[in-house]
């Protein structure tokens, strides 16, 4: 089983919102921010095109010492070696997963509930995705917004029973990061604020400064 690492920022691509930059350019530049860990997310591109562009990111984020997740292509995730891969409620079981990933590669799991969360624990996921806190454009089959109650539920019981590592996701925004924060989301994930933002290494500082600002408040 892989690590998850301990940061702040967990990005995701999304090229159809990065202002008509590719993802090679935009990876580049989150890099350049600090961003320790990158998932690739495109749903609509070709496998070829998806394995090609993940090479490139992979040989990136190797250099670096970024984490690489590839989202829910486990054959290209493979493929290219990377540090880990991220399914869905409807992808294939964990445990199968696990049988067909290498032993030191992390597998994250989007939950949306407390029953998912258990037993996405039970099943073994290195860690889990939380949301959507936000109502969220970037995917097309997403549910409704879950709101903070399922978030203090990770934070408050679940954190009682497991360490499992969490990212917040869904809709959170620079104007809405706080709120998320202050719920106790220690990494939270941003896909089109950050791929769509003129100033990449800009926004992701404002982002840090607004994070930083409450662990500050609350010690």
């Amino acid at each position: 089983m892989g690590k998850f690492p301990n940061t702040d920022l967990y990005c995701l691509t999304a090229e159809e919102y990065s202002n008509e930059r590719g993802n090679i350019e935009v990876v580049k530049e989150m890099i350049a921010a600090g961003i320790k860990i990158i998932q690739y997310r495109e749903k609509d591109k070709k496998a070829l095109y998806k394995y090609n562009e993940c090479l490139k990111i992979r040989k990136l984020t190797k250099e670096a010492n970024v984490t690489f997740i590839v989202n829910d292509d486990i054959d290209i995730a493979i493929a290219v070696k990377a540090d880990g891969v991220h399914i869905g409620q409807e992808d294939l079981p964990i445990k199968i997963v696990r049988e067909l990933v290498p032993k030191d590669m992390i597998i994250g799991l989007s939950t949306h509930s407390p029953e998912q969360a258990r037993k996405a624990v039970e099943d073994g996921a290195d860690y889990i995705g939380v949301g959507p806190i936000f109502k969220t454009f970037t995917k097309k089959d997403v549910c409704a917004p879950v709101g903070f109650d399922y978030l203090d539920y990770v934070v408050g019981d679940l954190a009682k029973e497991t360490s499992i590592p969490f990212v917040a996701i869904g809709g959170i925004k620079e104007s809405n990061v706080l709120d998320v924060s202050r719920h106790g989301a220690k990494c939270i994930a941003m896909v089109t604020e950050i791929v769509g933002a003129d100033n990449i290494n800009q926004k992701i500082a404002d982002i840090r400064k607004i994070i930083v600002s409450n662990k500050t408040n609350n010690n």
